[in-house]
């Protein structure tokens, strides 16, 4: 005898239906739609890596190495994880797969990603991204470019947020500024946090971003990169601001934003909402030139973004069906046969077709209704058609019942709605 349990999802996994499901494809349908007038090409890069490829690109040091990877030893004895993020498995497949000979290369992807973590609103253990990236190119105008995308696709889905945009300047001015933060921080270190203690010696940068609120009255009186930017530096960021004037895209400057890892360049942002509550940033990513090297690779510029779809979905309303839907339902049970055909020529015609597999006619009737199908085509006999709509004068329906006699011809009498 089988063992009755009462299986429940893994804690930080969701199932999707009917509406919820509809905004999440909605989210990447509208990626994939903007994505094209880009020029962004498709891209697939497995789920799971070596887990080097990880500990490498973002840092072992990090929250998400450390404590959120979801980590095992396959049978090979080899250390694989499932990914966290999609930016490490791009790069290691420039490098491993020879697209450096499409550079500049523009790619885009999305897909599910793993990060051990306390759920909460908007975010699983098992979550969505959307990821594009740019890899390849060096000037600020790929900066623009990757920001506008971000910026049309936020727009398309009716989500408003604001872009809030920094630069981390050269290797030159991060190192020097790193410096002056260390030495800041170092003089308050009694009045840190414990997490801000541990990161002052490891890199102090990650202090500016800290949620402790103790922490906030000594980061808000730390040195400002500005004072730090070689011109090289400044001149940068100051094309890609003029970028993004030129483009209409509205920006912040937000001169504590940062990017934790040793290998960011230059631009960083996030797009925020107060939509959200707390977990207000919904897109965010940057520069990050030294990461194709950290993984064994020449130096190679690049910048990309990563977006929550799970957080976009929530924000957005249910689309819209772009397609009338008809119930083919038999007037009684022998007709059924004749129904199946019916419903298959009109599929093969481009209506859509909604059937029930059980019950009387009233009943099926009752069942599409419930499910907000309006337009009932009854097979009465052979040869005849009955068409029920709300509003027989309609647009809507006199269209509909047109589309079932162009597919069905004129053998059919197609009485309801005026044919």
């Amino acid at each position: 005898m089988s063992e009755n349990r009462n299986f429940q999802p893994v804690r930080g996994t969701q199932s999707l239906l009917g509406d919820d499901a509809d905004r999440f494809h909605a989210v990447t349908a509208a990626f994939d739609r903007v994505r094209r007038l880009f020029g962004f090409k498709r891209v697939e890069v497995p789920v799971i890596e070596q887990t080097a490829i990880f500990a490498r690109s973002i840092g072992e040091t990090t929250d998400v190495v450390s404590k959120e990877m979801y980590t095992f030893e396959d049978r090979g004895g080899e250390s694989i994880t499932l990914r966290p993020e999609f930016t490490a498995g791009i790069c290691r497949a420039y490098l491993s797969e020879g697209w450096q000979q499409h550079a500049p290369l523009k790619v885009a992807t999305h897909g599910s990603a793993f990060r051990y973590e306390r759920p909460q609103k908007g975010r699983f253990r098992e979550f969505h991204q959307l990821d594009a990236e740019i890899i390849g190119a060096g000037e600020p105008q790929a900066d623009v470019e990757l920001l506008c995308f971000a910026d049309q696709l936020l727009q398309e889905l009716g989500v408003d947020p604001i872009l809030k945009l920094n630069t981390l300047g050269d290797p030159a001015t991060r190192e020097a500024w790193r410096e002056a933060l260390f030495e800041h921080f170092r003089g308050h270190k009694l009045v840190l946090s414990e997490d801000s203690r541990d990161r002052l010696e490891r890199n102090p940068l990650r202090i500016l971003d800290s949620k402790a609120h103790q922490d906030w009255p000594v980061v808000d009186s730390a040195p400002a990169i500005d004072d730090f930017l070689t011109s090289e530096a400044a001149d940068f960021f100051a094309a890609v601001t003029a970028g993004l004037d030129a483009a209409g895209v509205a920006w912040e400057r937000a001169p504590r934003l940062v990017r934790g890892l040793d290998y960011y360049r230059h631009t960083a942002f996030e797009f925020v909402t107060d939509k959200l509550g707390a977990q207000g940033t919904v897109l965010a990513g940057g520069r990050y030139d030294g990461l194709i090297e950290s993984l064994g690779g020449p130096h190679t510029p690049a910048v990309g973004w990563a977006a929550g779809i799970e957080r976009l979905a929530m924000m957005i309303d249910t689309p819209k069906s772009e397609v009338s839907m008809i119930a083919v339902i038999p007037d009684r049970p022998e007709f059924e046969g004749q129904a199946t055909k019916v419903a298959a020529k009109l599929r093969e015609a481009g209506v859509a077709v909604d059937v029930a597999f059980r019950g009387n006619a009233k009943r099926r009737a009752e069942i599409a209704r419930k499910n907000g199908i309006q337009a009932l085509l009854y097979v009465r006999a052979h040869d005849e058609l009955y068409l029920s709509t709300p509003d027989r004068e309609s647009a809507e329906s006199v269209s509909l019942s047109q589309k079932v006699v162009a597919a069905l011809g004129r053998s059919y009498l197609v009485g309801g709605a005026d044919a």
